[in-house]
């Protein structure tokens, strides 16, 4: 606001001051950082990550006054409803769930975890976008979007996160039973890597893979429901934007600590 005016922060809370109550400048003080953040995070940040970034501004309160200031201003994180795609009807084999539901770990590339979401376009119709996510940091190590969903789709994503990340010990890559992670190419290459462990959710069980599931989830209600895609190229743009520029940089992530992905990477690798 003050940069939009021209005006100095000084000069705007001193405005703030005359006639009124030391109670009601702190809330116009604060009602003004958490529409910065607000605003910054894309209108995606709730209460609990606005509450958090307070922090970063010297103000520490309770969530419950985050929530009634926000309830005052009238903001809250965006919620679209999510695309369900129709569930296939084929017979599918179950496989070794080595994971667990354990979605725990002590440092990076010792759990990774991936699968694929739709993404719709006007001109190309229907793309998909394959993701690996490492389970220490929630971040995004590796991802391909292609206009079919096949197999070399799942296993690009997966060659990306091997040669970002170059893991020296051995790690469990976990999928659901999709056609693309059960057909003998992706099982012929996870053997060849010679690290990898391949692990399977359960027919029928998305909480078995639910970090990557619920990364899609944000994905499409903070970027792809937000906007309509012209074509492949210009979805896959804004999908490399999302994931670079916004996810795994500064979307802070409540399961690690409320600090980014790359933060969190960041740490493990000064420990090791």
């Amino acid at each position: 606001m003050c940069k939009v005016l021209d005006v100095a922060r000084s000069s705007y809370y001193k405005f703030l001051s005359k006639n009124k109550s030391k109670r009601e400048i702190e809330n116009n003080i604060i009602e003004h950082q958490i529409l910065e953040i607000y605003t910054a995070s894309k209108k995606c940040y709730g209460s609990p990550k606005i509450n958090m970034a307070l922090k970063e501004y010297g103000t520490n309160i309770s969530l419950k006054r985050t929530q009634r200031i926000m309830r005052k201003l009238g903001i809250r994180s965006i919620i679209v409803k999510k695309y369900r795609p129709t569930s296939s009807k084929d017979k599918v084999l179950e496989k070794v769930n080595v994971i667990k539901r354990d979605f725990s770990t002590n440092t990076i590339n010792e759990k990774w975890v991936t699968d694929i979401t739709y993404i719709y376009t006007i001109k190309d119709g229907w793309c998909y976008l394959a993701s690996v996510m490492d389970l220490h940091t929630r971040k995004i190590i590796g991802y391909s979007m292609s206009k079919y969903m096949d197999t070399t789709l799942a296993l690009q994503a997966v060659k990306n996160a091997l040669e970002l990340q170059r893991p020296t010990s051995n790690l469990i890559l976990h999928s659901d039973l999709g056609t693309q992670y059960t057909s003998l190419d992706f099982e012929k290459y996870i053997l060849s890597t010679k690290i990898i462990t391949h692990s399977f959710s359960g027919k029928g069980c998305p909480y078995d893979n639910a970090c990557i599931e619920s990364f899609h989830a944000s994905l499409k209600k903070e970027e792809v429901y937000r906007v309509t895609y012209y074509d492949f190229d210009v979805a896959k743009l804004a999908i490399f934007q999302y994931i670079e520029s916004w996810y795994n940089r500064i979307r802070i992530h409540g399961s690690i600590g409320y600090i980014s992905p790359q933060k969190c990477e960041d740490l493990a690798r000064k420990i090791s």
